[in-house]
C-alpha cells in the first residue's frame, strides 16, 4: 500500500511550472534559454505600492490578521467592484486569499461533493481541472476551438449541463488564449445559466485590466444581475498590478459561500500576508495610470509576436483580445522531422524539440486541453520576444 493519498492519482503537476523550472535549470547549466512559459509581468511593482508595504512594516503591521482579510482591504475591494464592475458587496461577501489560486481552490473545496461536475471551457488554465479533481469532483471539458475564438458557445454550454453540474468556470481574458468575452457573448451564456438554477458560476477575472484595441471588459454578475446570488467573482492584484509574488487574490460572492471558504482557509493557511494586504490596499485605492502605460507595451508585444509567428512555417497564431498570452496552432509541423532527427508527432514533442534545439521554452497546448498548439507568454522584454520568435521561425524552417 502506498503511503501517499489516492487523491494524488487524480492530479498532474502544473505544466507551466514544469516548463519554467526546466528553462531555469538549463540556464543554470549555461544554456542560452528564453523562457516564455511563466505568466508573470516583467514590469516591477509600482513604487507607491512598495512604499505602502514598507510603511506597514515600519508601523508594526506584521501580526496575524482576520483570516479572510483586513477590513481596509475588504473596503478597497468593495469600492473596486462598485467602481469598475457596478457590483455591490458587503464585507461578509468578500474574502482575501493567498493568490487567486487559493480563492478558487477554497471555493471548490467548500462546495464540491463526490460526483459533482464542473464545466471548464478548453483551452483552460492548467489548474482548474486538477483543483476540481482534488476536491473530489468531475471536470467536464468543453472544447472551444480557434473557429469560435476559443470561447464557449451557448449551445455547447447547454449540452454540457447535467443534473450533476455544480459550477461553470469562465476566465476572461483567458489564460492560456487571451480570448475575452464581449458583453453580448457573456449574455448568451448567462441566458443559458438563468434556465438552470442549480448551476453556479465562477468567474476568474484576474486579467480584467489587460485588454487591448478598445475592448470593453464585463463580468457575469454585471451582465446578468439575476445570477448575482450564484456567482463568485474572483480577481486579484497579481497581473495588472505586477504583484505576482505578493500572493493576494480576492473574491466577492454570496455570504454563505464566502463564510464556508473562510472556514477552509482558517484550517489551512489562515490569513494572507499582512504586509502584502496593506500593499494591496494602496494598489486598489492608489493611482491606476501605470496600467494603460503597461498595456501599451503589452499590445505592441502582442502584435509583434502574432506577426512573427504567422511568418513561421506550419504555425497559425490568432490575435487575442487580452491577457499576455498567444495560443498558436502548430498543426502544420506535426509529422515532420526536427533537426535532431526526431519525428514531431504531437505538440509536447514540438515544444521539447524547440527547447532542445533553439533554447525557447513554451508550454504545449495539450496541457491546456487543446492541441496541437502551444502557449507563449509575451510578458517579457521585447528584445527577448523578437529573438525567441526568430528562433521559432528558424526551427520551423528547418523541419523536414
Amino acid at each position: 500500500m502506498s503511503f501517499l493519498a489516492a487523491a494524488l492519482d487524480r492530479v498532474k503537476p502544473s505544466a507551466t511550472i514544469a516548463v519554467t523550472d526546466k528553462a531555469r535549470a538549463l540556464k543554470a547549466a549555461g544554456r542560452n534559454v528564453i523562457g516564455l512559459g511563466a505568466g508573470e509581468p516583467d514590469f516591477d511593482t509600482p513604487a507607491n505600492i512598495k512604499l505602502a508595504a514598507i510603511h506597514a512594516i515600519e508601523a508594526g503591521k506584521t501580526k496575524y490578521t482576520a483570516v479572510d482579510g483586513i477590513p481596509e482591504l475588504k473596503e478597497a475591494i468593495i469600492a473596486k467592484f462598485q467602481r469598475e464592475n457596478g457590483i455591490s458587496y458587503k464585507p461578509n461577501q468578500v474574502i482575501v486569499g493567498t493568490g487567486g489560486k487559493q480563492v478558487l481552490y477554497n471555493a471548490l473545496m467548500a462546495t464540491i461533493n463526490p460526483g459533482d461536475e464542473v464545466i471548464i471551457p478548453a483551452p483552460y488554465w492548467v489548474s482548474y481541472p486538477e483543483m476540481v479533481a482534488l476536491a473530489g469532483g468531475e471536470p467536464v471539458s468543453v472544447v472551444c476551438t480557434a473557429a469560435t475564438g476559443f470561447k464557449l458557445q451557448a449551445e455547447a454550454l447547454e449540452r454540457a449541463i447535467t443534473p450533476k453540474t455544480k459550477w461553470v468556470i469562465l476566465c476572461s481574458p483567458s489564460n492560456p488564449t487571451g480570448a475575452a468575452y464581449t458583453k453580448a457573448e457573456l449574455k448568451a451564456l448567462t441566458d443559458v445559466l438563468v434556465r438552470h438554477p442549480h448551476v453556479w458560476v465562477m468567474t476568474d477575472d484576474m486579467y480584467e485590466h489587460l485588454v487591448y484595441d478598445d475592448f470593453q471588459f464585463t463580468t457575469v454578475a454585471q451582465v446578468e444581475p439575476s445570477l448575482y446570488d450564484r456567482t463568485l467573482t474572483v480577481n486579484g492584484v497579481s497581473k495588472a498590478y505586477c504583484m505576482t509574488g505578493w500572493r493576494i487574490g480576492y473574491a466577492g460572492g454570496p455570504a454563505q459561500l464566502i463564510k464556508a471558504m473562510a472556514t477552509i482557509q482558517s484550517q489551512s493557511t489562515s490569513n494572507p500576508c499582512s504586509i502584502a494586504q496593506w500593499a494591496s490596499v494602496e494598489a486598489l485605492n492608489g493611482p491606476q495610470d501605470f496600467i494603460p502605460a503597461n498595456n501599451k507595451v503589452f499590445k505592441e508585444r502582442r502584435d509583434l509576436v502574432v506577426s512573427m509567428l504567422n511568418q513561421a512555417n506550419g504555425i497559425e497564431c490568432p490575435r487575442p483580445e487580452g491577457a499576455f498570452y498567444v495560443y498558436p496552432s502548430c498543426a502544420g509541423t506535426i509529422g515532420k522531422k526536427a533537426p535532431s532527427g526526431n519525428l514531431i508527432s504531437n505538440d509536447e514533442q514540438f515544444v521539447t524539440e524547440l527547447l532542445e534545439t533553439e533554447g525557447v521554452a513554451v508550454v504545449q497546448g495539450s496541457a491546456f486541453g487543446l492541441g496541437p498548439a502551444f502557449r507563449i507568454s509575451y510578458a517579457t522584454k521585447t528584445s527577448d520576444l523578437e529573438d525567441a520568435c526568430k528562433r521559432i521561425q528558424r526551427f520551423c524552417g528547418n523541419l523536414r
